[in-house]
């Protein structure tokens, strides 16, 4: 299994306001949809309950959470990170979409983080996405985009591959 994490992030680091992504970027969700479909994607809680539509379709919806009995439609509920990834191991591509304690318990499993980065920084946020130093990371890819009619910030697809020890 080779786990994954995806994220949107400002400059500072921030990934949502009251459960909500911060900003209004269809290229990225597009991008994402390209990434995931087919895989496994795995997240907390809260991160599922602010999916609009519930469940990602053509994905395996993995869901960590303390509640022993939260049960959603087309979901697989676990209660650990380690139980859920046991249960993902013959999944080929798993991929970490959040919320922030999600993504700071599986990052040093990750191989590799494919990152969007916001050239902006929100007036608000309350979600941060965990410090790193991509010094121990090699950047495999990167695409940069500039705003236009669709996207309101300027960003960056970067994808990052853990180096060897």
């Amino acid at each position: 299994m080779n786990l994954n994490i995806i994220c949107a992030l400002a400059e500072n680091g921030a990934i949502g306001w009251q459960g909500k992504l911060l900003y209004y970027l269809p290229a990225d969700l597009k991008h994402f949809k390209q990434l995931t479909t087919g895989h496994t994607v795995l997240m907390g809680r809260k991160t599922f309950e602010s999916l609009p539509k519930g469940a990602l379709p053509n994905r395996r919806n993995v869901v960590v959470t303390r509640q022993t009995d939260y049960t959603a439609p087309d979901i697989e509920v676990f209660h650990s990170l380690p139980e859920a990834l046991e249960a993902c191991g013959g999944d080929a591509e798993v991929f970490v979409i959040g919320g922030a304690s999600v993504y700071a318990e599986a990052f040093q499993l990750a191989r590799r983080l494919y990152l969007t980065h916001i050239h902006a920084t929100p007036t608000q946020a309350d979600t941060f996405f965990p410090a790193c130093d991509l010094n121990d990371w090699v950047l495999e890819e990167e695409e940069h985009h500039a705003a236009d009619e669709r996207n309101e910030q300027p960003f960056t697809f970067a994808c990052y591959r853990r180096k060897e020890v």
